[in-house]
């Protein structure tokens, strides 16, 4: 009897299963049905490149979860992939049926000194075929006047400006609030400038971190000043940055007319009439709407001009924080890239390798699983070249270390070579609310880490031992991939960060170039015609799914006369606000790390700040809300 009430009961989750799948397969078909808008969709054979690019340019978009995209609570900001844009404009530039590239920075979010340079470069081969790059916005920040230094005819709205801040600002510190909340915070680390710990132990940055800080500042800040000098050099960009206030003055605090005036911008003027300067070049829109231009949809230029993915020279993209475990792309998850990479070794006839790496660290395990998997390229004979994007620091150096070549850019984030790991414990806050702890003990280290009680000085010696022995390990990787002597190699990590010119200078990179550069290298090494070497790009295979949902969601989006959710402000308050809201979010994300960061880390704190801005999720937003109500109350 037993036997067969077991046997039904598992019928029974059989069925609610299956019941469960069918509805939401019906109600996500409903939920396409209903949001296919059945007016068919305007395009054009001839007219201009359209770049609305409302969200941030990054190394790897993040995977798109599709149940998020049917209930509504997917991330706020569209990525765009580095390669994609590439790979457009190249085609662009070529293509006789693109009469002009157009720029719409109007929700431009960022994307990295390098990646915008290398985009810049894109741009400038257009104009060089005679094509016209127009850009617009009504605001431009820094990010985006990188790029529009690059149009041929760039136009700002007469209620708008240009607000160029530098590099540079400031950070959270939390050890006040520790403190007043009794948490004890306990760190190991290994690095004079390993300043990822300072924001949980101090109130302001260390001295040595400041001094390491400011030189890479001024550096980013220098070599961003001449691209865009060299891009627009009848613009007085120097008296402009030097003195804002004085010219926006001088034009009776009219921003645009200031920016005008220094040749920043080339006419003012709001989209309606920027829509009809581009008209003249690409022709009228087929809806004949005032203002409008024939535009050609980027997503689908994109898709159509996408290379061939069949070559010799395999390209595996390290992109995001190095964690443990899986994720999908956009996540540097050591699991899945390593299995990845194996799988490409077994199954592809590759003859050399390329490793793009675009991460400020993380996970010091996840580190070691792909740098490993990348050795077993390297013991198969094949010659493997790095790539370094915005940031290649702790981890991503980590896991540059095999590489026969390191290229980088001037404005490559790289070194921080240091390890640390940190760990709460609440004893100090128990105590305040009159919970105390106690309990019985075998060895020294028995219940510890104890988060609730504190930790023992035995056990923080063997976390600290064990720090400073993944750090020479760590050194020994970098001695051994330079050809330098640990004690060399010591002298110039403590964690400390240095710019792609720098670790040029220093031996932590070989040669300054691009992804292509790099390519074209590792076929050298591998005896094969640089102009004949193809790509062959190591990467999980979109969902189908998720891309079917991503297009429905598209189409609701270019429906939808009002602004997206999350869309960035157009005006300088607007886009302050926003930078407000994510400085929120960024402190929800500090304080989990600071809870549930678990294991030993090579991280890097400031080089969040160079690369691609992080996309704010929902997840995030409702961590943010659930601290305000518990401020609150």
């Amino acid at each position: 009897m037993a036997f067969v009430k077991g046997m039904w009961r598992i019928l029974v989750a059989i069925k609610d299963g299956l019941v469960l799948l069918f509805l939401l397969m019906f109600f996500g078909l409903l939920y396409a049905a209903l949001s296919w808008s059945p007016k068919p969709a305007q395009s054009v054979s001839s007219g201009a490149l359209l770049l609305k690019l409302d969200g941030s340019i990054v190394e790897q978009p993040s995977e798109v979860d599709p149940m998020a995209l049917l209930t509504g609570s997917r991330d706020k900001s569209k990525e765009y992939g580095l390669a994609d844009i590439v790979a457009a404009l190249d085609a662009a530039r070529d293509d006789r049926h693109v009469k002009a590239v157009v720029l719409n920075l109007d929700g431009f979010a960022g994307g990295g000194q390098v990646a915008l340079a290398r985009v810049g470069k894109a741009l400038d081969a257009v104009r060089t075929a005679k094509k016209p790059v127009f850009a617009y916005a009504t605001i431009y920040s820094d990010d985006s006047y990188q790029l529009a230094a690059h149009a041929s005819e760039s136009w700002v709205d007469p209620l708008g400006g240009v607000a160029i801040v530098g590099r540079g600002g400031s950070g959270l510190y939390y050890k006040g609030l520790i403190d007043k909340l009794g948490v004890n915070t306990h760190v190991y680390r290994v690095g004079t400038y390993k300043s990822f710990v300072e924001p949980f132990t101090r109130t302001d940055q260390s001295p040595e971190a400041k001094q390491a800080n400011q030189a890479l500042a001024n550096a980013l800040w220098e070599d961003w000043q001449q691209e865009v000098a060299k891009a627009r050099p009848k613009a007085r960009l120097a008296a402009y940055v030097r003195d804002p206030a004085a010219l926006a003055e001088a034009a009776g605090g009219n921003l645009a007319k200031a920016a005008l005036g220094a040749g920043l911008v080339d006419r003012l003027g709001d989209e309606a009439a920027f829509g009809a300067r581009v008209a003249e070049v690409a022709g009228d829109a087929p809806d004949d709407k005032a203002g409008d231009f024939a535009a050609i949809d980027l997503k689908n230029y994109m898709k159509a001009h996408k290379p061939a993915n069949g070559g010799e020279i395999g390209v595996l993209t390290v992109a995001g924080d190095i964690v443990d475990g899986e994720a999908g792309p956009g996540t540097a998850a050591g699991d899945t890239i390593s299995a990845l990479l194996r799988k490409a070794l077994a199954e592809k006839d590759l003859k050399a390798l390329v490793v793009r790496v675009d991460s400020p660290g993380g996970s010091v395990m996840a580190s070691e699983k792909i740098r490993s998997a990348i050795m077993e390229a390297r013991s198969e004979g094949l010659p493997v070249v790095v790539s370094m994007g915005n940031v290649a620091a702790s981890g991503g150096y980590w896991v540059s270390t095999p590489a026969n070549v390191i290229f980088a850019e001037p404005d490559t984030i790289t070194g921080s070579i240091g390890v640390f790991g940190i760990i709460p414990s609440f004893e100090g806050t128990l105590a305040k609310m009159g919970v105390t702890t106690d309990g019985v003990k075998t060895t020294p280290l028995s219940g510890q880490p104890d988060i609730a009680g504190g930790t023992t000085p035995e056990f923080d010696r063997i976390m600290q031992m064990g720090v400073e022995d993944i750090y020479g390990r760590f050194v020994g990787l970098v001695a051994q991939s330079r050809r330098k002597t640990p004690q060399q190699i010591d002298a110039i990590a403590q964690g400390r960060v240095w710019d792609g010119g720098t670790a040029r200078q220093i031996g932590l990179v070989d040669r300054f170039g691009g992804l292509e550069d790099a390519i074209a290298e590792a076929a050298k090494l591998a005896k094969i015609d640089p102009a004949k070497a193809k790509p062959y790009r190591i990467a999980k295979e979109p969902d189908k799914f998720a891309e079917f949902v991503q297009s429905i969601v598209d189409r609701e989006d270019e429906d939808d006369a009002g602004a997206p959710d999350g869309a960035m402000g157009r005006d300088l308050l607007g886009r302050q606000a926003m930078v407000q809201r994510n400085w929120a979010l960024q402190a929800v994300a500090d304080v989990r790390a600071l809870v549930s960061g678990a294991g030993v880390r090579a991280d890097c704190l400031e080089c969040r700040g160079y690369g691609a801005p992080r996309v704010a999720k929902a997840a995030d937003e409702r961590g943010l809300m659930a601290v305000l109500l518990g401020l609150w109350r």
